[in-house]
């Protein structure tokens, strides 16, 4: 059997890499080439490390912005509000006064 052929043994270490460059943002494609291994191979043997290290990472960051929001970090503050409650910058335009619509001439013909 080839060594192309022959069956993947992940290691602890390898398990512990896949999820630091998930959860880091890296790129399957390139997670593949780091490991030397396909994309069929890396969901057989690393789904979970994939996932566990992309919700670990947002947990983190999301644990820093909710601690920046509420210590008084404006920025994080407004981040919050926007991303998880809704809120946004919307502009009102409001019209006072007369509306008058004015016809040229060869308009009222037509």
């Amino acid at each position: 059997m080839s060594a192309k052929n022959a069956e993947h043994k992940p290691t602890e270490e390898q398990h512990q890499l896949v999820k630091s460059l998930s959860g880091y943002g890296v790129p399957q494609e390139d997670i593949c080439h780091i490991l030397d291994i396909s994309k069929p191979t890396l969901h057989k043997y690393y789904r979970r490390d994939i996932d566990v290290g992309m919700a670990s990472a947002n947990a983190k960051v999301g644990e820093s912005l909710f601690k920046q929001a509420t210590s008084g970090n404006m920025s994080a503050a407004i981040f919050w509000m926007k991303a998880r409650a809704g809120w946004s910058e919307k502009l009102l335009h409001e019209h006072s006064g007369q509306f008058t619509m004015l016809f040229d001439s060869d308009d009222r013909d037509a």
